[in-house]
């Protein structure tokens, strides 16, 4: 597996912080109304995968380029299937988001010990 750097995986992660109080709903609400793909996929399928981890990321990167709610897409996608992921979500083919779910989870982790008791809020 050819997945992006670690530091750029550590940078996504640290992102997607602000999503962690969102509750999943609310999430997929704002996906399904405003998510590109949902709009663009609408009357047919989302183009197949190849298995090349560079092609892949380019696909990824051309389906959500310029998608406002990318990170909310991603964010839910690594909630509800974590290193299970599959297909395209948040800009990212699912090598990617199986390099991320690591970085996610552990940051998930440390914010829950470390919480203050402060609720996070919707962007």
């Amino acid at each position: 597996m050819n997945a992006l750097p670690p530091e750029e995986l550590r940078r996504t992660a640290a992102r997607l912080d602000r999503l962690r109080g969102v509750p999943d709903d609310v999430l997929a609400d704002a996906v399904m109304r405003d998510g590109l793909c949902v709009w663009v996929f609408s009357e047919g399928d989302a183009p197949d995968l190849t298995g090349d981890d560079d092609a892949d990321r380019e696909l990824a990167r051309r389906l959500c380029e310029g998608c406002p709610v990318a990170d909310h897409c991603l964010e839910l996608e690594l909630r509800a299937t974590g290193e299970r992921t599959a297909g395209v979500f948040g800009g990212l083919p699912e090598q990617d988001r199986q390099a991320l779910f690591p970085h996610w989870r552990s940051r998930r982790a440390h914010d829950d010990e470390h919480q203050d008791g402060e609720e996070p809020t919707c962007p």
